[in-house]
């Protein structure tokens, strides 16, 4: 196997017609890893230097993308994927199946060799407890006399859905299903309307909409959509994933006041929750969130997902509304 390297943006359009291809029935297929958001992240909020690495065999067919960045911490070169820390859920590199060991070694050899840039340390992060990455490097990297540490990172909290929305309320206990009855009960009593934006919609007015109950939730998504690139990565990752059908925004809304929203990507088997809302105006008990959020559960169930992802942190409610705990970890390789 051969190892090429690009060091400019232009190498997502190069591999426009190949990126997906090898990632789609990879074991490393995730949402985050797919060529427009890793295309979007980079030009929004990427830093230091691109060093995108492909592995090629004999007939030339793409086998494996390692598409790391290297930037410059404490006076070391440090390796990260793209898309690692900031705002990407899930990261991995991406192997062919029947290949990943191969393209690893391949990889770690090239690092290793006078042709790659200078680093001093690895450091992949939120890689899903499932991936192969996770399991085989380790091992790879002591054969190559390097040291390697992994730590557990996160938690994404993933609700299995198999049947009705029905069946979901009844995999809970008692009581919370009850409370989730009582509160969807009385929203739509005021009455509450449930809205999901389609191509009827202007994607850019809603995209703004959005954000703006993005940043009246707390002070703290405040503060993160005034961070350099943030606002502007949101917008146009918005309208891509939006063209390409992953990207659903969704709003509550209580006479014609905007009460909440989710921002969800759907994506093979899942509907993944990444981002939330809030009107902090007090509607009187509605509980817009939970009731919106019920809302997004049944439309999933109804539609065939098998899983309701809500993606990094153990926020309580995630647990009460009936999720089970996966794991992202962080691997990290020195020299």
């Amino acid at each position: 196997m051969k190892v090429d390297l690009y060091t400019t943006p232009d190498v997502f359009d190069l591999l426009t017609d190949e990126w997906d291809a090898v990632l789609a029935p990879s074991r490393s297929d995730n949402f985050f890893m797919r060529l427009s958001w890793q295309r979007t992240w980079w030009k929004h909020l990427g830093q230091g230097s691109l060093a995108v690495m492909t592995v090629r065999d004999d007939s030339q067919k793409l086998q494996g993308i390692a598409p790391w960045f290297i930037t410059e911490e404490q006076g070391q070169h440090v390796l990260h994927i793209v898309g690692c820390v900031d705002v990407s859920d899930y990261i991995d590199l991406i192997m062919a199946p029947g290949c990943e060991e191969s393209v690893l070694y391949t990889v770690l050899d090239f690092l290793l060799s006078d042709q790659a840039p200078h680093w001093d340390r690895i450091h992949i992060c939120n890689v899903p407890e499932s991936s192969l990455t996770l399991s085989l490097l380790p091992q790879i990297v002591t054969d190559r006399g390097l040291i390697s540490e992994t730590a557990h990172e996160d938690v994404c909290p993933i609700i299995m859905l198999t049947g009705s929305y029905e069946d979901y309320l009844n995999s809970l206990d008692k009581k919370q299903r009850h409370e989730l009855r009582r509160k969807r009960r009385r929203a739509e009593e005021y009455p509450v309307e449930w809205v999901i934006v389609d191509h009827e919609h202007d994607i850019d007015s809603e995209i703004e909409a959005f954000l703006n109950l993005m940043a009246m939730s707390s002070p703290q998504k405040a503060d993160f959509l005034k961070q350099p690139g943030h606002r502007a990565f949101f917008k146009e990752m918005g309208r891509v994933l939006f063209d390409e059908g992953y990207l659903e925004i969704s709003f509550l809304k209580v006479g014609a006041q905007e009460a909440a929203a989710m921002w969800n990507f759907v994506y093979r088997d899942r509907v993944m929750l990444y981002n939330s809302g809030l009107n902090p105006l007090d509607y009187s008990g509605v509980s817009a969130g939970i009731v919106l959020l019920t809302y997004s559960l049944e439309d999933a169930a109804k539609r065939g997902y098998q899983l309701f992802d809500f993606l990094q942190g153990d926020e309580d409610y995630k647990y009460r509304m009936g999720a089970s705990p996966t794991t992202v970890h962080r691997l990290t390789i020195r020299r």
